[in-house]
């Protein structure tokens, strides 16, 4: 499914590359689409494992603002490994089933919604800290991030280059996320000063 997507993914094909019988995928599975969700659902798991490993295993060495990049450094790697192919799962199938299945589209976007919520946490701790601009919520902040994040992957597939994922780090974190340190008092009297003569 990863590779074709799941209207293209015969059963057929599936069990003959998984060297299993028809009788034993229905005595696990009434359909493709209850098939579909348990590997939704262990996609989920395995990527929400890395999600953690970047946001909160590394939090004693590195800052939020530097998880949230080595997050998109750890999968930007491993889209270059693939050659820009593939992407994410959750991704891929949120585009081709979000008007095909009202079941998948639920789950697909509980999926997301957690993912959105780790990075919150995230940015929340970057705005205590004054490292993360406070502008918006870090929730809304945490849903431009995902939603940028996962239009960059589908860019990369579509032109075979990581321009995009370059493009979004490079927007995301030097104008979107990165708080400006205050300016000093003598920074800015000056400019006060010239404007009351």
């Amino acid at each position: 499914m990863l590779e074709k997507g799941y209207s293209n993914a015969g059963i057929q094909e599936i069990l003959n590359r998984a060297d299993v019988p028809k009788g034993s995928f229905y005595y696990y599975f009434d359909s493709k689409q209850e098939f579909a969700l348990a590997i939704v659902n262990h996609f989920d798991e395995a990527y929400t494992a890395k999600v953690l490993k970047c946001l909160r295993e590394q939090s004693r060495q590195f800052s939020p603002l530097q998880r949230l990049r080595a997050f998109c450094q750890c999968n930007k790697n491993s889209l270059e490994a693939s050659q820009c192919r593939n992407g994410c799962l959750i991704g891929n199938l949120s585009q081709e089933m979000a008007d095909q299945s009202e079941i998948l589209r639920r789950r697909l976007e509980e999926i997301m919604g957690h993912w959105r919520d780790l990075f919150a946490a995230c940015i929340e701790e970057g705005q205590q800290i004054g490292e993360i601009k406070n502008n918006y919520r870090p929730d809304e902040i945490a849903e431009l991030f995902l939603s940028g994040w996962e239009g960059a992957v589908m860019r990369a597939k579509s032109t075979k280059t990581l321009e995009p994922i370059d493009v979004f780090m490079r927007v995301m974190f030097e104008q979107v996320l990165k708080a400006q340190p205050p300016q000093s008092f003598d920074a800015v009297a000056p400019q006060t000063v010239s404007q009351q003569v």
